[in-house]
């Protein structure tokens, strides 16, 4: 037998351990069974080269609970150590550079991340544990040996007879404070949240199986049972599985697997798979988003070598990708020892940025595979691109291959077939291509009718951060403009040399305007003349386009200078000088019959953009019916 103390200098390294290791202490069975795996699959390795001689077999690793002697074991048929192994791997690589992380961080437990560069991950076990030992039988031709420690410096390590065949078991020894542990529930919950993928199988106790009844069993028959091991987890799920191999059933049933709550479809998958110049696989699934940014993000789970890391994936996945679900594994992320914490590094960029491609590519072929689906879905994914298209660049750049433009009467286009479509009617007087769009076709329906008439095409463009992606193809596309529909009148919205003959001279104009400010007194709303047709409307109210769309982008994050609530209620009302209503007007020479006449037309203005509420719509409605029953 050996005894001996642990190469650190310190008197008790492991209670600094469980301190800068405290906030996830629950990694310790993670940490375990990771080594297990890797065990089981050196020995996969060495025996498929020939290095091992003996049979590898179908291994697995085991959970085992043992509340009255409060144990908690680990097993596992990998590769196993000798003695001198366990004294090299154990006793000194882990504690190698221990002096040096010690005096480097002992005041500093925000800097646990060095953890993972002395090879703590077994240590983590006396996080929960008063006494560990290490039962271990190698492959090669040498007596099993045990190793115990306590939780001190000090570790014995002797030759046993206890352990016959090949592999590591670990026993904890639970501590008092530690005894959830001992729960079947607990570890069943940890065993799922982090070995859920393991390319191992892991037992956990056992559960009864029903067998099938033979086709000619008598009615009333009685299926047998049978006790087998309870596997926990699924070694190969679909990320593993080259993407041939896989159906769209198999992608829907792994999506499930990953969110067993989540009863409805995706809408379609991404599979990631990439060895240059790093190793990454995963698959992505759009779900139906809809208009809805306020749903719950970090639903991408990141594994490394499927052992569950962490679902805060952000700066590893593009912020825009954050919406979708699925997995991402990679055995090049860099983390700490505790894994939930992604370090800085280069490698991340790259993933990053390689993800962001994938997904651009995916979108490009869908839309080319089936344009008629994909137009479908649009509603449905729309909110992802557009935020891809305002925040990350590189997505940006392709995004035109991809990203749809619905009218109001339900056509889709790309951008280039958009501006082929428009340019025609749509270009102005200065030679600029103007875009017009509708936020809200029912409440927007009297301006879009106005620009139909004129042979112009309407977007529909309602998603909560269109405002955002609008400044960013007017920054990125030459001498366009976009503007909403009710932001003027149609004949300002694109100016053409078509000059219009006034009905009244400048003498009746500046009259009509003040007799209108003056019956108003609304600082809300600027008077405007405008020389229309006679049968247009006599009163419209426009929102001035510049101040509306810093509106919008500030109550979506944005709006630069002018700070929250920055941005006062300003609207136009446009008075139709060609008007019989203004013609009215002017005669009226009751001033309170004038007063009223352009009170109820500036309502009825109101009414239609959905601007009359309150007690204005209750005294509108009043003197309305006043005015029938005259």
């Amino acid at each position: 037998m050996t005894k001996g103390n642990i190469n650190v200098s310190v008197e008790n390294i492991f209670p600094l351990i469980k301190k800068f290791l405290y906030s996830d202490h629950e990694i310790f069975l993670r940490e375990l069974i990771s080594n297990a795996t890797d065990a089981t699959l050196k020995l996969k390795h060495l025996t498929s080269i020939g290095e091992a001689k003996v049979e590898y077999g179908n291994p697995k690793l085991e959970v085992k609970i043992d509340k009255e002697q409060k144990t908690l074991r680990i097993i596992d048929q990998g590769i196993g150590m000798t003695g001198e192994e366990v004294e090299k791997y154990i006793n000194q690589v882990a504690f190698s550079g221990a002096e040096e992380f010690l005096e480097k961080y002992k005041d500093s437990a925000k800097d646990s991340g060095i953890i993972g560069h002395f090879g703590l991950g077994f240590y983590s076990a006396f996080m929960v544990a008063e006494k560990v030992e290490i039962l271990t039988k190698s492959y090669k031709d040498a007596p099993a040996v045990r190793w115990i420690c306590d939780g001190s410096p000090e570790f014995t390590l002797e030759e046993t007879t206890d352990k016959t065949d090949r592999g590591t078991e670990i026993i904890l020894h639970i501590a008092e404070d530690s005894v959830e542990f001992l729960e079947e529930a607990k570890i069943s919950e940890l065993l799922l949240k982090y070995n859920k993928f393991m390319p191992v199988p892991i037992k956990f106790g056992t559960k009864t199986h029903t067998l099938p009844l033979p086709e000619d069993a008598p009615e009333g028959t009685v299926a047998e049972t049978e006790e087998v091991d309870n596997i926990i987890n699924n070694p190969t799920p679909a990320w593993t599985i080259a993407p041939s191999d896989l159906t769209n059933e198999d992608y829907m049933k792994f999506y499930h697997e990953l969110y067993p709550m989540q009863f409805e479809e995706p809408l379609f998958h991404i599979h990631l798979n990439v060895d240059y110049p790093f190793n990454l696989t995963g698959v992505l699934f759009f779900p139906k988003l809809s208009n809805n940014l306020n749903i719950d993000k970090d639903k991408i789970q990141l594994y490394q070598n499927q052992v569950f890391v962490t679902d805060e994936v952000k700066g590893i996945v593009p912020d825009f990708l954050m919406l979708l679900r699925g997995v991402i594994d990679s055995p090049d992320i860099p983390l700490n020892v505790s894994r939930s914490y992604l370090q800085a590094d280069g490698a991340v960029k790259k993933i990053s940025s390689y993800i962001t491609k994938k997904v651009a590519d995916k979108m490009a072929s869908l839309i080319n595979e089936n344009r008629e689906d994909y137009e479908q879905k649009w509603n449905d994914i729309k909110i992802v691109i557009e935020y891809g298209v305002i925040t990350e660049e590189k997505f940006a750049e392709k995004a035109d291959k991809f990203t749809l433009y619905p009218t109001t009467d339900g056509k889709y286009f790309l951008w280039n077939e958009l501006v082929d479509k428009i340019t025609p009617t749509q270009t102005d007087k200065d030679n600029k291509l103007v875009v017009l769009y509708a936020t809200n076709a029912d409440e927007q329906h009297s301006y879009i009718q106005s620009a139909r008439d004129k042979g112009y095409e309407v977007l529909l463009l309602d998603s909560p951060i269109i405002s955002h992606v609008i400044q960013k193809l007017e920054t990125t596309k030459e001498n366009i403009s976009f503007v909403r529909v009710d932001a003027d009148h149609i004949n300002n919205l694109i100016k053409k040399d078509e000059p219009v003959i006034s009905k009244l001279n400048d003498t009746e104009k500046e009259s009509l305007k003040k007799n209108v400010e003056e019956a108003i007194q609304d600082t809300k709303f600027t008077v405007q003349l405008e020389d229309l047709d006679s049968t247009d409307a006599p009163f419209t109210i426009t929102q001035p386009e510049f101040m509306r769309r810093m509106k919008e982008m500030q109550a979506t994050g944005g709006g630069g200078m002018f700070g929250m609530g920055g941005f006062p209620e300003m609207y136009n009302l446009v008075v139709n000088s060609n008007s019989e209503l203004s013609n009215q007007i002017l005669k009226t020479e009751n001033t309170e019959e004038k007063e009223s006449l352009i009170k109820y037309a500036l309502d009825l203005a109101k009414l239609s953009q959905n601007l009359l509420k309150g007690k204005d719509l209750t005294d509108f409605i009043q003197r309305s019916y006043k005015q029938l029953e005259k």
